[in-house]
């Protein structure tokens, strides 16, 4: 919560100045509608997004790995071929 309070105070500056601000919102609070990669960036130009725009979302997403850690132990690394993602 704190950094959202944070970013607005940038905003309210930025707009105080005439900056221009371009966001992207995410919500990961719905954890179960997940979207693959190459269908999130299908919709995203069906939609119109600036092709500038998807490729920084694909390099963003391309090769990403994760791992759990439960206690003191972690699993293997695995890469991330779907994203839960919600764009508003």
């Amino acid at each position: 919560m704190l950094q959202l309070l944070h970013m607005m105070d940038k905003w309210t500056e930025c707009l105080e100045y005439g900056c221009q601000i371009d966001a992207i919102y995410s919500d990961f609070q719905k954890a179960f509608d997940r979207v693959q990669h190459k269908r999130l960036l299908s919709k995203l130009h069906s939609y119109g997004f600036n092709q500038v725009i998807i490729n920084w979302i694909w390099d963003f997403l391309s090769m990403r790995k994760f791992r759990v850690k439960v206690n003191l132990n972690y699993s293997a690394w695995d890469y991330v071929t779907i994203i839960i993602i919600i764009i508003c």
